[in-house]
């Protein structure tokens, strides 16, 4: 497992028909949905960005992410830490806090790493669902933070 797996306890969120986990040290906080507004020249995963805690901070689509479900509106953000930066990722559901063990967890397959899927650090079942467990600090692009820069926003 890489270091942000370390303790093994992750935030589990549904993301149209997956399962997504989140290390439990990524996370700052869930909330309700906030006002999105668009950011010009982002990525369509990018929804836009949003006042959270008094600053400005992209909101990440999690389905648009993964290209696993038709756009709708989340019922829950979470606001993620990625280093000094922070990032709201917009899920379905936000449903618990497990502790997964190594064994219902695998690297991810050489096929999925080279199509681009770096987001996804591990891949598993739970609840007869896919399971995939992110890489918090991979979500955003860089390409994103210069357009947050760019729009005189500061994050």
């Amino acid at each position: 497992m890489t270091r942000a797996h370390e303790d093994g306890r992750f935030l589990m969120c549904r993301i149209g028909s997956l399962i997504g986990a989140l290390a439990l040290e990524d996370v700052r906080e869930t909330m309700r949905p906030l006002p999105v507004e668009p950011l010009a020249g982002a990525p369509s995963f990018v929804l836009g960005l949003s006042i959270v805690r008094g600053f400005p901070v992209p909101v990440l689509d999690a389905g648009r992410l993964l290209n696993s479900a038709a756009p709708h509106p989340p019922s829950r953000f979470v606001s993620l830490k990625l280093g000094e930066r922070t990032a709201s990722l917009a899920v379905d559901a936000v449903l618990d806090i497990r502790a997964l063990n190594a064994g219902i967890l695998s690297e991810t397959p050489p096929l999925l790493r080279e199509a681009g899927s770096e987001i996804v650090s591990t891949i598993g079942a739970l609840d007869a669902r896919l399971l995939l467990v992110l890489e918090a600090a991979r979500l955003v692009p860089a390409a994103v933070w210069n357009a947050i820069q760019a729009s005189g926003a500061t994050t």
